[in-house]
């Protein structure tokens, strides 16, 4: 490992890792770099088996000998640099404790199209059950309904054009890793790509509160989730609002999960994770 020692936080080679607490900066920053930042040991190691590839790595002293494995692993016989440096050194860096092993600056992979990824997945078979997030502007959020997905075996998940960057780093550590687990990929239009998914033979369920819609129950147990070549597109919408009445509109049934002691609806996560489960195979 080739190990270059920071003792300035201001050095010009941490360009990657600086401000990291600043949300505005590094949405406007890592998709013009192609970059995003993976921290801890197991993220990182599940990053590279998913084929990305490590730009740099910067940690305490203390983490080299447990980090060296993942180290060498990701850097597959390149000389990327291992930035380390004192722990004050990197809390000004990062603008909070580093304490998960390591941080990596990550080349960030080109997205597949809509219809490559749908098709590819399942190793070929295409994806029976799809996961659409609708605008989820929290970063927190959007790794835990990653970490439901791959859980609760979904194929795939697309995310609407305003939806925030499930590889954001926070996003990535609530995820445990699992954003470089399920394919997914970012939809150019919407809801104009309900059509698209209704053409290639998914259900479009919108999960809303509304006067027509069918509980989570009925919708599981009928034939658009459990016939033999059923395919299913599950959205879920933003955190205030829910779906877009647009969306809603767009959808073939509209699904709901019913609610128990005068509480209207759950978390979006928490939402995910149920219907995740209540439709699996």
């Amino acid at each position: 490992m080739p190990l270059i020692r920071i003792t300035d936080p201001d050095d010009d080679r941490l360009g990657d890792y600086t401000h990291l607490t600043d949300v505005a900066l590094r949405s406007k920053h890592e998709p013009a770099k192609g970059l995003y930042v993976a921290e801890s040991s197991n993220v990182i190691r599940r990053a590279v088996e998913a084929g990305h590839r490590p730009r740099s790595f910067l940690m305490a002293e203390k983490w080299l000998t447990s980090m060296e494995p993942v180290v060498a692993a990701a850097a597959g016989g390149a000389d990327v640099p291992v930035f380390v440096a004192e722990e004050p050194v990197l809390r000004a860096i990062t603008g909070f404790h580093l304490h998960r092993g390591a941080l990596a600056a990550m080349h960030r992979p080109p997205l597949a199209g809509v219809r490559e990824l749908l098709e590819s997945a399942r190793g070929g078979r295409g994806a029976r059950r799809v996961a659409i997030l609708e605008d989820i502007v929290d970063h927190t959020n959007v790794g835990a309904m990653f970490r439901s997905a791959a859980g609760l075996g979904v194929d795939a998940v697309l995310v609407t054009p305003r939806c925030a960057d499930p590889l954001y780093r926070r996003s990535v550590r609530v995820s445990m890793g699992t954003v470089f687990q399920v394919p997914w990929t970012r939809l150019t239009t919407w809801p104009g790509g309900v059509d698209k998914l209704r053409d290639a033979g998914y259900t479009v369920a919108a999960l809303a509160l509304s006067d027509d819609s069918v509980t989570l129950e009925e919708f599981a147990a009928s034939p658009a989730v459990t016939g033999p070549d059923s395919r299913v597109a599950l959205v879920l919408g933003t955190e205030g609002d829910g779906l877009a009445r647009r969306t809603i509109e767009a959808a073939d049934v509209v699904v709901r999960i019913p609610m128990a002691g005068g509480v209207d609806s759950l978390n979006v996560a928490a939402a995910s994770a149920v219907a995740f489960w209540a439709t699996r195979a």
